[in-house]
């Protein structure tokens, strides 16, 4: 499997949009380390964490000759189209993701998310990139706030650019995941902040709450893996467990209060990650599920994929929402599963 691996992404050039964020950073760390790429190419708008992590022993082009650091925006699209030149993978991670912020600023979000996903494929297609990759969320499932129905709508534009890529061989695929632990404005984050100034009350939304949870780490090998997995078209999801955010209070502090401060603005109190409508396919470890439309360029079958995993299409359809999920991480077991808090 590793050696497989290691000849896909061998001597490849590879570029992430939002390459300065939570994921991207690890996920750079993570190629740095295990593969050998012809060129890592980070393109993110923020100036001050390129500069920062350019600095950094982890992530110094002085060290390392093959990575790039490319200042741009999304909703730019020949900046786009000039960084994507020799790339032969990308993976789209940029996004503006905070729910209430998108309550008060539609058009921002529509016009990074959305326009800004439209311009990744335009550059994509327009310089012969192999695959690409989107990054998405139980947020786009049925949404109910403005953020995830901007995700939503760059999942069918990613699903829907399959069949506009002409004669060249180049697919573009979905990874939809749940909240990532210990990202950047996360929950976890606050709940920190609120244990290292010794404070004994943590704010909860509301009590009956549930998230997915997904590490780092499993999101980076979730996504590599599915580099090789990926026909075109199809959304991944990996099975993962749930979380109740009330039982996150005691793995910070055992004797702390809980205070609920009511649903923010968009917020849902429990996450789906499909429906009970959509056609999926069952791995041992992920879900597939398959485009809604017809890909036209090939006759795909996502029964089984190059890493030799075959799955079987699910005959009884259900919602997978953390608030039903079979697979609960218990208060008892928070820290044991997740040592970082």
């Amino acid at each position: 499997m590793n050696q497989k691996l290691r000849s896909f992404f061998k001597n490849k050039s590879i570029l992430i949009t939002g390459g300065t964020g939570s994921f991207g950073k690890s996920f750079i760390k993570h190629l740095l380390k295990n593969f050998q790429l012809k060129r890592i190419v980070i393109f993110s708008r923020d100036e001050q964490k390129q500069f920062f992590m350019s600095k950094s022993p982890e992530f110094s082009n002085s060290k390392f000759k093959n990575l790039r650091y490319f200042l741009g925006d999304i909703r730019d699209y020949e900046r786009l189209n000039f960084a994507m030149r020799d790339i032969d993978l990308v993976v789209h991670a940029a996004a503006l993701k905070h729910v209430s912020i998108a309550e008060y600023n539609p058009m921002e979000f529509i016009s990074t998310n959305i326009n800004g996903s439209n311009n990744v494929i335009r550059a994509c297609i327009n310089n012969r990139v192999d695959k690409v990759i989107s990054l998405s969320t139980d947020k786009a499932v049925n949404p109910i706030n403005l953020y995830g129905a901007t995700k939503l709508a760059a999942d069918k534009l990613f699903i829907s650019a399959n069949n506009i890529v002409g004669k060249a061989n180049l697919s573009f695929s979905v990874v939809r995941y749940g909240n990532v632990f210990g990202s950047r404005g996360s929950v976890i984050e606050i709940f920190k902040k609120i244990r290292d100034q010794n404070k004994k009350t943590y704010p909860i939304t509301d009590k009956r709450m549930t998230r997915f949870f997904i590490t780092l780490d499993q999101a980076i090998t979730f996504v590599i893996k599915n580099f090789i997995r990926m026909k075109g078209g199809e959304i991944f999801v990996p099975k993962l467990p749930s979380i109740k955010i009330k039982d996150l209070v005691p793995a910070f502090d055992t004797s702390a209060k809980i205070k609920e401060i009511g649903i923010s603005p968009g917020e849902k109190i429990h996450e789906i990650m499909f429906t009970k409508d959509d056609n999926v396919v069952e791995f041992n470890d992920f879900y597939l599920l398959k485009p809604q439309i017809e890909i036209l360029k090939k006759n795909h079958k996502y029964l089984e994929n190059d890493l030799k995993e075959k799955g079987k299409s699910l005959r009884q359809k259900f919602d997978y929402s953390s608030g039903t999920n079979e697979d609960f991480i218990k208060s008892t077991n928070i820290k044991k599963n997740f040592v970082d808090l």
